[in-house]
């Protein structure tokens, strides 16, 4: 149970990853996932689960482990798993939570569907370049580019073993002029230990700002780079425009080359730049400093605590029943590897997430201004709107508003070659039918424009039935669709969502 319900998902199919050897200094687990997402790239994975395994693991703390299995999610996988062992162990006793431990590891006859090597003692410092996670180079190859902003921190590397090893390689040091440099703690708790270690004061006095412990950079809303600017960051996704400026080269490195780039101004190799005796030395804590003082809820009842609700803060929008036939437009049609920044961008429009309305205005901005504007006066005239896609449309955040705002907007199908599981799992829950091409080659019998409609689509969602008929009116053309759903699936679906599914006691 997750939340304190059950979690849905489909069986998925397995990858092992086998690692082997060990990390050389100034090599990390970012490269480690970096490498993964180049054998794997951010598209075709969904419906599988990335299992960790081999002689490797023993040399990987809980952090490392965790910026690994973070970064699976850009491979479009469900998730990622390591065994739970006595290294797992050590830290959940480090964190007072050791009664929560269990050894999990797979069985010996474990069968898997495909199986990746990874040598970690061959592993070299790797970098996502613009504007893809999976677009992979070696740092080496990008050596002397000259770079204008290097942000550590966000979700993916930000533990206080990671600001550790940054703080411990720029003891004594200043970070380049030209530089502009930030640094984000993952966690209050992370923040107080390093400023009890002096690992703060270190990272200060060398140049660094200190950002607050929240997504901030990594989604826009901070540190927008210069026009036409190079930004290194340890984040997780570096999608065009996502920064915050759409002129901007941003790249993913580990925080070793992050703080190598930073003190020289360009793009280095860590492993060249730094002596290999000098990598600093990490130990994990015999206990973390642990303070639930101020979470909400510890030390008074739950009914004691007030939200407070301005103008900008409004209720979730409804849907209604799904029709037997929707018949509408399609009012965009977009291209592969179309992410959730792409629907509903983040950066300055983030203040509008409580406010559906004013939020869905900007969906699909970067692509067509005019979308919103259009959904809103077909909806109004009861035409549905249709999104066609191609390739792992949704991939990214899972940024439950790029369905809510779609929903809003009157969107009623989203047609397209693949849909990541996250969005599509947002989709069923507000009632949005997520349709597969049958076959992909029909993408191309639908233009911007063109009526569309599918006849007994409730009928057949609701007897289980995996194929339904897309009629493109305009062309004459009859393009079969894959609707495959679980019983729980087609049940919001023919309610109109989950909300409403909840509200009727369907499920």
């Amino acid at each position: 149970a997750m939340g304190g319900g059950p979690f849905y998902m489909t069986w998925p199919k397995v990858i092992r990853v086998e690692l082997t050897g060990k990390l050389r200094p100034w090599v990390s687990a970012k490269d480690v996932i970096l490498k993964v997402l180049e054998h794997l790239s951010t598209k075709g994975n969904v419906g599988c689960i990335i299992e960790y395994s081999g002689e490797g693991v023993k040399t990987l703390s809980v952090p490392e482990r965790a910026t690994i299995t973070n970064m699976g999610a850009e491979t479009g996988v469900t998730t990622s798993v390591f065994p739970s062992d006595e290294i797992t162990k050590a830290f959940l006793t480090a964190q007072g939570r050791v009664d929560g431990w269990r050894e999990i590891s797979a069985d010996a006859d474990a069968v898997y569907d495909r199986t990746i090597a990874v040598d970690l003692s061959t592993l070299v410092p790797l970098a996502a370049c613009p504007h893809s996670p999976g677009n992979i180079k070696t740092v080496k190859e990008l050596a002397g580019t000259k770079v204008d902003q290097v942000l550590i921190g966000s979700c993916t590397n930000a533990s206080l073993r990671d600001i550790s090893i940054v703080a411990g390689a720029l003891r004594g040091k200043t970070v380049s002029q030209t530089m502009n440099f930030g640094l984000a703690c993952g966690s209050r708790q992370v923040l107080e230990m390093a400023s009890r270690s002096g690992a703060l004061g270190d990272i200060i006095a060398a140049g660094a700002r200190i950002l607050e412990s929240a997504c901030g950079f990594c989604i826009g809303n901070s540190q927008a780079p210069r026009t036409g600017g190079v930004s290194l960051r340890t984040s997780n996704r570096n999608f065009f425009g996502r920064s915050g400026t759409n002129e901007a080269d941003v790249y993913l490195v580990s925080p070793e080359t992050a703080v190598a780039s930073a003190l020289a101004g360009s793009f280095v190799d860590p492993t060249e730049f730094f002596a290999p005796d000098d990598y600093p030395k990490f130990e994990l804590p015999k206990n973390f400093i642990i303070d639930d003082s101020m979470i909400a809820g510890s030390g008074k009842a739950q009914s004691d605590i007030s939200v407070f609700r301005g103008p900008n803060i409004g209720e979730p929008p409804l849907n209604v029943a799904m029709s037997d036939s929707i018949n509408g437009v399609a009012t965009i049609v977009v291209e592969d590897k179309i992410t959730t920044d792409h629907i509903m961008p983040a950066g300055s429009r983030l203040k509008y997430r409580s406010n559906i309305p004013k939020y869905s205005e900007f969906v699909f901005e970067r692509n067509d201004p005019d979308f919103a504007k259009n959904c809103l006066g077909n909806k109004e005239k009861g035409v549905a709107n249709f999104i066609v896609a191609g390739e792992s449309y949704g991939q990214g955040s899972s940024r439950e508003h790029a369905a809510i705002c779609p929903m809003f907007l009157g969107v009623k199908v989203i047609v397209a070659k693949s849909i990541e599981r996250i969005h599509k799992a947002n989709l069923v829950n507000f009632g949005i039918i997520p349709a597969i091409f049958k076959n992909e080659d029909d993408y191309a019998q639908i233009s911007v424009g063109d009526i569309l409609a599918i006849e007994g689509v409730m009928s057949a969602i609701e007897s289980g039935e995996s194929t339904v008929i897309l009629k493109n009116l305009t062309r004459s053309k009859d393009i079969p669709l894959l609707v495959e759903f679980t019983k729980r699936e087609r049940i919001l679906l023919v309610a109109g969502g989950m909300i409403n599914a909840t509200k009727a006691g369907l499920i």
